[in-house]
């Protein structure tokens, strides 16, 4: 991945002297607050400024894994079982699986804090960048309203995320000073401050094409005109209110180029690969490197998603061992029967187009390049002593991973184990096929974890307006802009694309589509939602919900506890 120039350097624990803590919190005496005035002496200060939400922002995408997890883990798609007594953590991923989680779950109130330090960072940063005299600094006034446009519009992805979780949520618009939160506002109100935010933000919005080189990892106006889409889509959910025809005009102007210049990859895997923070698909992305953040590779989220001992099949030596967290739900029971349910069952999904290229067993190819997007099967590998070797078990036993939970320890394949149990709290380490999105290549590749993170894709545009179209019953319209992206996926002249006619296309069809081409990129949740099947639906070892309140999580007690002028959401204690 080619550096971004002003990203370049960002660490950590550049910004820890900065405002911590969510707006809640805001009553806490800020000892370790740099004021701006003192901070902001040259304008690499500004540009540090700036820049310090934007790092919170992409932690914030597995958020300690838990804002990972919450979207993932409560869908049909991943999985977090206990396998042998590990991983049970006090019952945590079976509340979240069920959709049995309370205010008493720690989780409820990090996730919560979590985006709110982020709006805090981005007001923060927001309120020193307005005050600024621009000559002082070296910049002009347009760069000066870049930077508060950009901050605005990463400020909105932060509030899209809060609504999206929690429905009602406080506004905050000033940090410096303030003592104490802000009541909530209602559902209509935050849409409103988020679309407000966004259209002001565009016309102030440089393209990609403008900022050149400097463009990974800053907002544009396609990234601000897709955080549009994304609100738009999902208006039923959030308002009640069908805005599918100006999600539809919005994805149409994205496609067309009138907020800059993109277009698809013609492979599957080029979005996510090492350079990929050049690819002319990729809307907006995280900047990342091994040396610097990569916050995807982490154990929140993809590091952890695979068996223990999956780096020696990757020849990935630099950072240990993985782990069990995240594995694919599995679509047959422990006798190789498929289970009836229409939900869940990512990998059978896959599956159902036999020739899809991304179903090759992962394999690293040289040169950084790989095959494959999934481990099954025996995970065979040439060991430090040159001779063949299979990945383990933690505690023995050769892995023969599959799509299916239950003990089967020794079972080899094509057998049955004699235990016909299969549910959260029955797996072992074979249990499972896991995704590898994003690429692991060998210790002595130049590119080793290098991928941007891909936030916002064109794809994305791409599929939200087949949405559009197919819920006005022009699936030919649908099917055609589904297939512009699938084509990618399969050979030449595969009988997998879709009819022109778009008969093929369903609602269960749809959301299939939406789960196999955005696999465990943390959206599978309000998808679901969208499409009605969250709380009604039934997938492996789950039931309908009771209702529709957890569509959205409880505010939690510890956050209600600190700022008392917020009230529980509906259905929770």
């Amino acid at each position: 991945m080619k550096p971004n120039k002003i990203f370049t350097g960002l660490s950590l624990t550049l910004f820890t002297t900065l405002l911590m803590g969510s707006c809640t919190k805001l009553d806490e005496t800020p000892y370790d607050k740099v004021i701006a005035s003192e901070f902001l002496q040259t304008k690499d200060d500004v540009v540090r400024d700036f820049l310090r939400p934007f790092e919170h922002a992409y932690w914030s995408i597995q958020g300690n894994g838990e804002l990972f997890y919450l979207n993932e883990d409560a869908s049909d798609e991943l999985m977090t079982p206990s396998r042998e007594g590990d991983w049970f953590d006090g019952g945590t991923y079976q509340r979240v699986h069920y959709h049995t989680w309370t205010s008493q779950d720690g989780f409820t109130s990090s996730a919560w804090n979590a985006l709110y330090q982020g709006v805090d960072f981005a007001t923060n940063s927001l309120e020193d960048i307005e005050k600024i005299d621009p000559v002082k600094f070296d910049m002009t006034e347009a760069e000066k309203e870049d930077f508060a446009a950009e901050l605005r519009t990463l400020r909105a992805w932060f509030y899209l995320r809060l609504f999206d979780y929690y429905r009602n949520i406080e506004i905050i618009t000033k940090v410096q000073g303030e003592s104490q939160g802000q009541p909530q506002s209602t559902p209509q109100e935050t849409f409103n401050f988020i679309e407000k935010e966004l259209k002001d933000a565009i016309p102030k919005l440089p393209t990609r094409q403008d900022l050149g080189e400097n463009a990974l990892g800053r907002w544009t106006k396609a990234g601000a005109a897709a955080l549009l889409v994304r609100l738009y889509l999902n208006a039923e959910v959030y308002i009640g209110q069908d805005k599918f025809s100006e999600c539809a005009q919005l994805c149409q102007d994205i496609i067309d180029g009138k907020y800059g210049s993109y277009t698809l990859e013609d492979t599957w895997d080029a979005p996510f690969a090492w350079d990929n923070g050049e690819s002319p698909e990729n809307i907006f992305a995280f900047p990342s490197s091994f040396g610097y953040t990569h916050w995807q590779y982490t154990s929140g989220m993809y590091w952890w998603m695979g068996p223990y001992n999956a780096p020696d099949y990757f020849g990935f030596t630099d950072w240990g061992q993985m782990n069990t967290r995240y594995a694919l739900q599995p679509g047959r029971d422990v006798d190789s029967v498929e289970y009836p349910f229409q939900l869940g069952k990512p990998f059978i999904k896959f599956q159902k187009y036999p020739d899809d290229l991304r179903l090759k067993k992962y394999k690293n190819l040289g040169n950084s390049r790989r095959e494959g997007m999934f481990l099954y099967g025996y995970l065979t590998y040439t060991n430090e002593n040159g001779q063949p070797d299979t990945v383990r078990s933690t505690r023995g036993y050769t892995l023969f991973c599959r799509d299916q939970v239950g003990h089967f320890f020794y079972t080899p394949p094509g057998k049955a184990p004699s235990d016909k149990e299969s549910n959260m709290n029955h797996a072992d380490q074979n249990s499972g096929v896991w995704p590898v999105k994003y690429p692991y290549y060998p210790s002595g590749d130049d590119h080793k974890i290098s991928s941007a993170y891909a936030e916002i894709r064109l794809a994305e545009i791409y599929y939200s307006l087949a949405e559009c179209k197919y819920r006005t019953g022009d699936k030919a319209g649908a099917a055609a802009l589904l297939n512009a992206v699938r084509k990618r996926n399969y050979p030449a002249g595969s009988s997998s694309l879709y009819k022109a006619d778009g008969s093929q296309l369903t609602d269960q069809e749809m959301l299939d589509e939406w789960g196999r081409e955005f696999l465990v990129e943390g959206r599978r949740r309000i998808d679901m939602i969208r499409w009605g099947v969250f709380t009604t639906g039934t997938w492996w070892d789950k039931k309908p919900d009771a209702d529709k309140h957890t569509e959205i999580f409880p505010i939690g007690i510890d956050v209600l506890n600190i700022n008392p002028q917020l009230k529980q959401n509906p259905g929770y204690n």
